[in-house]
């Protein structure tokens, strides 16, 4: 069997060597003549996985190490017989760390409490769904719409997406589609952005096209003090650069790239993959990098909750550091740029989750500790 993959995903050619030949490519260079006798192809977003790609090849079955699959015309794979999977909440973790550090860096730069703000998430599937969750452990206030998860369950809580207008911070946590009966594309547009407050934050970790760019640098232009955190845009690796220089916080699409996140989605393929094919399963993951990089975090006595919180998030990981190296695109000739994007992340550096701090706290702070846990903390109570 041959088995062609993109050479970013982690651990792939340890993990699916077992069950055939695996050829390593560079995933924006991948085109049909790599596929010409293949079984099975691994890729990420930077690939387009359609018709043009696998039409009269013999490949027989398509993963992508991704949660999000706006690349994978998945009705032709269907159509044509080939199987497909995908990686669907393995870095929901990873996305909501990504998030509650925008916002404490916000609250830091702005000077204003997040538990004052009220949160409008859109899209309530495996990343917003645990971002409510998150938020509750932090007595954020938050508004939800998922009109899909609406109809399916009936539930009241999920709002009209006009309601979240009302909202502080509007988060995205939506598939990039434009088919269906709630189409996602520009769902941020114009109309919806003149409801907002004039002092919103807007942050999309989403997929760039739900949110119409040139609508949102509009209204960031009228709107002095309303705020943007991006880290998905249109035309990646060529991002819109006035809105790169608009946004408090920009960073290079990296914002679910914990290396957990990044094994448990070459996992969840490679589980797939054998079930497909029949294979035996021969890998699992060593999360050693966890461990050696695990460190403690002392919280003292006299810090309240809030700030004990928000100090753990930012020293576990500060997206600061991820949107100053983003920033430095804004300095190079225009032929460097979309080089530099990709290599921003090819070669992004290791980032573990939440359950790479120890938290050490008063063991009369049982509370605290309790909230600290299920954030993903580990703790140890002294």
């Amino acid at each position: 069997m041959k088995i062609i993959a993109d050479s970013r995903i982690p651990d792939v050619a340890e993990a699916f060597s077992s069950c055939g030949e695996v050829l390593l490519c560079n995933g924006r260079d991948l085109d049909r003549r790599l596929l010409s006798d293949a079984d099975a192809l691994l890729i990420r977003s930077v690939t387009t996985a359609d018709a043009n790609l696998l039409k009269d090849t013999p490949v027989r079955f398509v993963a992508t190490a991704t949660s999000g699959t706006d690349h994978v015309d998945v009705d032709y794979l269907n159509e044509a017989g080939i199987g497909f999977a995908d990686a669907a909440g393995s870095n929901a973790q990873a996305v909501v760390e990504y998030v509650l550090s925008s916002l404490f860096v916000l609250a830091s730069q702005y000077d204003f409490n997040l538990t004052d703000k009220t949160v409008g998430i859109i899209g309530c599937g495996n990343v917003g769904s645990r971002l409510q969750e998150m938020l509750r452990l932090l007595d954020v206030n938050c508004l939800i719409n998922d009109p899909p998860l609406r109809d399916q369950t009936g539930d009241s809580r999920y709002l009209e997406l006009e309601a979240l207008c009302e909202a502080d911070i509007i988060s995205l946590h939506v598939p990039l589609t434009t088919t269906g009966m709630y189409p996602t594309r520009y769902l941020i547009d114009r109309q919806f952005l003149s409801r907002m407050k004039p002092d919103a934050v807007i942050v999309n970790t989403a997929r760039g096209g739900v949110i119409n760019e040139n609508d949102l640098k509009a209204y960031l232009a009228a709107n002095s003090n309303a705020s943007a955190v991006f880290d998905v845009w249109e035309n990646e690796p060529d991002i819109d650069q006035e809105l790169l220089s608009a946004a408090v916080i920009g960073t290079p699409h990296i914002a679910g790239y914990s290396m957990d996140g990044k094994i448990r989605a070459t996992k969840m393929i490679y589980d797939r993959f054998c079930k497909f094919f029949s294979c035996e399963k021969q890998w699992n993951p060593v999360y050693q990098y966890m461990d050696a990089g695990l460190h403690s975090l002392k919280i003292s006595d006299e810090v309240d909750d809030h700030e004990a919180l928000q100090f753990a998030v930012l020293s576990h990981y500060d997206v600061r550091s991820d949107a100053a190296a983003l920033r430095r695109l804004l300095e190079l000739d225009p032929g460097e740029q979309e080089f530099y994007f990709d290599e921003l992340r090819n070669n992004y550096p290791v980032r573990s989750e939440f359950a790479s701090m120890e938290i050490c706290i008063d063991r009369e702070r049982t509370e605290l500790a309790a909230r600290f846990r299920k954030l993903g903390f580990r703790v140890r109570e002294d």
